[in-house]
């Protein structure tokens, strides 16, 4: 039996965040440019998203150029931004054959204008879209989301709107940037590094975590399968005991 077969329907998860680590390391190990890693990448992003989409998963949010990238050679910073706007338009017809909508978090004031632009057309054109949203974090931070939040919360406060004891955690998820979408079931790190790396840090509280050797180019379908597999095996018990689930 394949490892698709052996998923149970019912028990998919209903939101998957990815980090998609290892792109210029799996360049590097082949004697190619970073760009060329790059470049693969957004070849396993498509097959991710497709894959969720075939499932019925509703949202997939990938990490896909965090805050602290900026801070990477500018020659490579240029290489992802001028690759982020040809792959929107490439992709374009993937997420209306699959009827999937395209969002975007983080700080996307600090991207270059024509990115945004095209972004916002992107978007605009699959807003409609209901089968699945494909959520990329561009110049993403968790620490800058919580700490906006925060403030917008304090503000509050400061105008008489609300009292401090008032503050819970729901207006807390309401002020992120995710607060029209379930926070994930499932979080995927690729590359072999065990860390969060500043990602979606309040919304992970519950999440099951994988992490996963393979580079991320080199993660193809039947990888994301058996990660949803394992996920499928946990027991998630949210605080509670084995016997209260099982009841």
């Amino acid at each position: 039996m394949s490892l698709k077969d052996q998923l149970i329907k019912d028990k998919l998860p209903q939101h998957v965040a990815i980090i998609m680590d290892g792109n210029g390391r799996w360049a590097k190990k082949k004697g190619f440019l970073r760009a060329i890693g790059h470049e693969n990448g957004v070849s396993a992003l498509r097959n991710a998203t497709t894959t969720c989409a075939g499932l019925g998963i509703p949202y997939l949010t990938v990490y896909a150029f965090s805050s602290e990238n900026w801070n990477r050679p500018k020659k490579e910073v240029n290489t992802l931004m001028s690759l982020l706007v040809s792959s929107l338009k490439k992709e374009l017809k993937t997420l209306e054959k699959n009827n999937i909508r395209l969002k975007a978090i983080g700080n996307l004031q600090t991207l270059p204008d024509k990115c945004q632009r095209e972004l916002k057309e992107v978007m605009d054109k699959t807003a409609g879209h209901k089968h699945m949203t494909l959520t990329l974090a561009l110049s993403y931070g968790s620490k800058e989301e919580i700490l906006t939040a925060t403030k917008n919360i304090a503000q509050r406060v400061k105008d008489g709107e609300i009292g401090v004891d008032e503050i819970d955690a729901e207006m807390i998820d309401a002020n992120l940037y995710t607060a029209d979408m379930p926070d994930p079931d499932l979080l995927i790190r690729t590359s072999g590094e065990n860390r969060i790396s500043n990602f979606l840090l309040w919304q992970i509280a519950y999440s099951e975590l994988f992490f996963s050797d393979k580079l991320w180019p080199d993660f193809g379908e039947e990888d994301f399968y058996g990660a949803l597999l394992n996920y499928q095996n946990r027991e998630r018990r949210f605080g509670k005991i084995s016997e209260q689930i099982n009841s």
